[in-house]
């Protein structure tokens, strides 16, 4: 057998070494990374005065999903809720610790922009609140406030937003109606409609079937079915039934604390903790 030398060692350990590094950019590129949540909380804690309403909640959103918030009342969800997009900041009293990211930058890091978070954080209330003005002028509130004022640009972000939230046909020969002369079920969708206007990327629900009709909330659980294809939406629901029929995880609160998060079916069908077993089966809340 042939004995190789100094300088052909040398030479097969260079190739080896680059088809090894070409091995290793190629794997490497192979490597699937983990998404960045839409939103995610870490240790997140909230007061009104004394009151410890918030508990170390630690969980993340992901994108174009459904996540029910459940649990008994007063437990924080809706408190949560309002934390996405600062809503809490209007109460006296309120302080926050930890961080809430969206899309990795602190929402209530020195430099967030609040007005900026709010237009991509949209909200929709209990009660259907319509501005008292026309379906058209709610619709096209938040982009003349954003500066859009061409009048033919408003009339597609109209037409868009109203047949996005399933009420194009319902209501195009009466644009100019007052928002108030639509049922509790259409002002609802409307609302909807009226926060897609600017363009947000997720949509949190407090509660939006609330108020509502066994038909109206069945239309707007199917609407949200259809948004979660462009949108992540966390809605706060005392409705079991209907977190088990729209999301696709669930996080169940009491107390101030996120008892346990996971995929719906897990929740509803194995829960890991007691606690959501107990809330689950009715045995209190």
């Amino acid at each position: 057998m042939k004995r190789r030398n100094n300088g052909e060692e040398k030479l097969i350990g260079k190739i080896k070494n680059r088809k090894n590094g070409r091995e290793g950019i190629h794997n490497a590129s192979e490597i699937k990374k983990e998404p960045v949540p839409v939103i995610e909380c870490n240790n997140l804690n909230l007061w009104y005065d004394e009151n410890h309403v918030l508990k170390d909640i630690n969980t993340k959103f992901e994108k174009n999903q459904v996540t029910a918030i459940i649990g008994p009342s007063g437990c924080g969800k809706s408190t949560l809720l309002r934390c996405f997009n600062r809503m809490n900041d209007v109460i006296d009293g309120c302080k926050i610790e930890g961080s809430v990211l969206f899309k990795g930058d602190d929402l209530y890091g020195r430099n967030a922009d609040i007005r900026l978070n709010r237009k991509k954080i949209g909200m929709i209330f209990q009660k259907p609140n319509p501005f008292p003005m026309s379906i058209y002028d709610n619709i096209t509130y938040g982009p003349k406030i954003h500066r859009i004022e061409d009048k033919k640009t408003l009339d597609e972000i109209t037409e868009r937003c109203l047949k996005k939230a399933v009420l194009w046909d319902e209501a195009c020969d009466r644009l100019e109606d007052s928002a108030m002369s639509l049922s509790g079920g259409q002002q609802q969708r409307l609302c909807i409609a009226r926060a897609l206007a600017v363009e947000p990327e997720v949509l949190l629900m407090d509660e939006p079937t609330a108020s509502l009709d066994p038909i109206a909330t069945q239309k707007i659980e199917e609407l949200i079915l259809e948004l979660k294809k462009n949108w992540t939406i966390i809605i706060v629901t005392h409705n079991m039934q209907q977190a088990a029929r729209i999301s696709d995880y669930t996080g169940f609160m009491y107390l101030g604390e996120l008892i346990e998060f996971d995929k719906t079916v897990q929740i509803f069908e194995n829960p890991k903790e007691k606690l959501t077993e107990n809330y689950i089966t009715g045995r209190f809340g």
